[in-house]
């Protein structure tokens, strides 16, 4: 007997919000993550599109080997929008992070420039700074790795 997917419940006044904040920021997709639900909403040639993606999958328990890939490191941080990164509140200015800084969960890793909006991008854990995946200046994408906290 063969099992029936699981039901997706959509939530239709939280597309067309998203839908509209397409509209007025001109970004061309945005997504968020709510409990374990995802939904993103992306316009490809002047058309909307909305769907529910699947919870992510379960990270299996496995020793990790030496040399771990940036993109599965526990400790990585990613773009949460398309926009410029900045290493620092102005050109010449001491950037927010170096490899080997110490940062608290709150501190300020760097700035993404979006649609005109410096927005700040937060350490989301304490600890040591172990690798910087950008360059001060350097576009990046939704979900780009950026830093690695340890």
């Amino acid at each position: 007997m063969a099992k029936s997917p699981k039901s997706i419940t959509v939530d239709h006044d939280l597309i067309k919000e998203l839908t509209k904040l397409l509209d007025e920021t001109g970004l061309t997709e945005i997504e968020i993550e709510q409990d374990d639900h995802r939904v993103r909403v992306a316009r490809q040639s002047g058309v909307v599109a909305a769907a529910p993606l699947a919870a992510p999958p379960v990270p299996q328990a496995a020793p990790a080997p030496a040399t771990t890939d940036p993109v599965k490191h526990p400790g990585l941080v990613v773009s949460p929008m398309v926009g410029t990164a900045y290493a620092s509140s102005e050109p010449g200015a001491r950037p927010f992070i170096e490899v080997g800084s110490k940062v608290k969960a709150g501190d300020t890793l760097l700035i993404v420039e979006a649609m005109k909006t410096m927005n700040q991008i937060p350490a989301p854990r304490s600890g040591t700074v172990v690798q910087v995946l950008f360059e001060d200046g350097q576009p990046v994408e939704f979900g780009e790795p950026l830093v690695i906290i340890e």
